[in-house]
């Protein structure tokens, strides 16, 4: 595996597909498919980028491609197919599991939920199945939701809050998806199973969460060698309970995490450490679907989580100081956004955050319109750091336990369309305020007819703290970008549909 991230010239692709005009210029729902059980056809040969039998590959664009190529076709934009299936994301082997599930004929929410299971397994830092977060919806008819599903504080008023990603996740696929539930998970868990090299995205997450890791047997197996050191980039890992959870899942759906067997360990190892989810708490666990919060700019809009959570209200309170008078984006941006995000942490009373809170962002679009940005948290870096034994369930921190509870605050999934109902952006910005502020500078730059196809253009507010990330998809003038996060090690994907 390479150790050096690629260039920033050949950090993002452009994709000359059937995209929309522009940000602000001038069919039918999915099918609810519900739980299967029959073998998937994405295999870890589409994962590690050996086309499998189930789909054309994927090209990629990366900061750190996980051991994945670049071909010629990729540099020029080549995309082999008709629609802007694109996905991004921080880690490179879970936005390869989302290009696999288009190639294979998946739509973005398919994509967005696969990628998810992926990240519980490649990337459990900030994604583990014990995470929340809120994902924004915008279907080609016209609908526009925000899904959210944060960890919930519990009643025992301990350490350990109740997770909400797999019903959120669910809940999502289900009403929004189109394949089979079992074929948005199994790559998870074949990842598991089979086992992953960790990757540079990962590896560094790893190194700055060492203290953590050594204080949980389960983690520290994984993760640290006989000598207690953080296992390299390239070292392959497995996760065996972590693969039995995901079967569960895969079979039995949500029910599989907040129902028996596994929620009896989750619930019996939270009352042995102090206080956590009870049975009756993860098994009543429902997440909101709701209308997403729309912000209009010019003539298009921009779509962000409900105006009841706490990233809806954070992100509600920045955008109005970025337009002027008649409803258009600033002139100057860069130091509007600034002192936009400047107001709105004072007004919220926000002050010396940790650097590091958990969090990740992704996003998914595919060629019949669609697009998902969910983001996600841990409330800090692997939560709690308390694994329930044999399930690889990392448990987050519940909200009230200090200032990282703050993080689902800065939750900043988005998709921006144009009057014609087309997708514009798609994105995410998570781990702290300065990653919203990014998706909101990268939005309006597009709006007043900026360009935003190249890393550097969501330079206003990004990379200001190590672990905020920002990855987005646009579409502008029939050219489409995918854009890992300029200072990370992620990937953007391209999947023939």
């Amino acid at each position: 595996m390479p150790n050096s991230r690629l260039t920033a010239t050949l950090s993002a692709v452009l994709f000359l597909t059937a995209c929309s005009s522009g940000l602000f210029g001038g069919s039918g729902d999915s099918e609810d498919t519900g739980h299967s059980n029959q073998d998937p056809s994405i295999s870890l040969g589409d994962i590690f980028g050996q086309p499998g039998k189930g789909g054309a590959p994927a090209h990629t664009a990366s900061n750190d491609n996980g051991g994945l190529g670049l071909t010629l076709g990729d540099l020029l934009g080549y995309s082999g197919g008709t629609g802007q299936a694109l996905v991004v994301g921080d880690e490179p082997f879970a936005v390869r599991v989302g290009a696999s599930v288009l190639a294979e004929g998946g739509n973005a929410a398919d994509a967005a939920s696969a990628m998810y299971f992926a990240l519980a397994v490649t990337y459990p830092v900030s994604a583990s199945l014990g995470a929340g977060g809120i994902c924004v919806v915008h279907n080609p008819e016209g609908r526009n939701r925000s899904i959210d599903f944060l960890v919930r504080d519990p009643a025992s008023h301990g350490t350990f809050g109740v997770p909400g990603t797999v019903a959120g996740i669910a809940q999502m696929q289900h009403a929004y998806g189109s394949l089979p539930w079992a074929r948005v998970v199994s790559p998870a868990e074949a990842l598991a199973a089979a086992g992953f090299p960790i990757s540079q995205a990962l590896d560094a997450r790893l190194r700055g969460a060492q203290d953590a890791i050594r204080l949980d047997a389960d983690l520290a197996h994984e993760f640290l060698d006989e000598s207690g050191n953080v296992k390299p980039a390239g070292t392959v890992v497995s996760n065996q309970g972590l693969a039995s959870t995901l079967d569960a899942i895969r079979m039995q759906g949500a029910s599989g995490f907040y129902k028996g067997a596994i929620a009896q360990k989750i619930a019996a190892y939270s009352a042995q450490q102090g206080g956590g989810p009870s049975m009756p708490e993860l098994g009543a666990y429902m997440a909101n679907d709701q209308s997403a919060q729309s912000i209009t700019v010019g003539q298009g809009e921009i779509y962000l989580p409900s105006a009841n959570v706490g990233a809806g209200q954070f992100q509600a309170k920045i955008y109005p100081q970025l337009l002027d008078a008649d409803g258009h984006p600033v002139s100057d941006l860069d130091p509007a956004v600034n002192q936009a995000l400047a107001n709105t942490m004072r007004e919220f009373g926000v002050a010396n955050l940790p650097q590091d809170l958990g969090s990740t962002g992704f996003a998914a679009t595919d060629g019949a319109g669609q697009a998902v940005a969910c983001a996600i948290t841990m409330n800090g870096p692997f939560g709690s750091g308390h694994t329930v034994e044999g399930t690889g369930i990392t448990l987050a921190n519940a909200p009230s336990v200090g200032q990282a509870g703050l993080a689902s605050a800065f939750l900043a999934p988005a998709v921006a369309t144009p009057p014609d109902g087309s997708v514009a952006l798609a994105g995410a910005g998570a781990g702290g305020p300065t990653g919203t502020a990014a998706i909101a500078y990268a939005a309006m730059t597009l709006a007043g007819g900026g360009d935003v196809t190249k890393p550097g253009d969501l330079r206003a507010v990004a990379g200001k703290m190590p672990y905020d990330t920002v990855n987005v998809i646009t579409c502008d003038n029939g050219i489409c970008a995918v854009l890992p996060d300029p200072n990370g090690h992620g990937l953007g994907s391209i999947a023939r549909q």
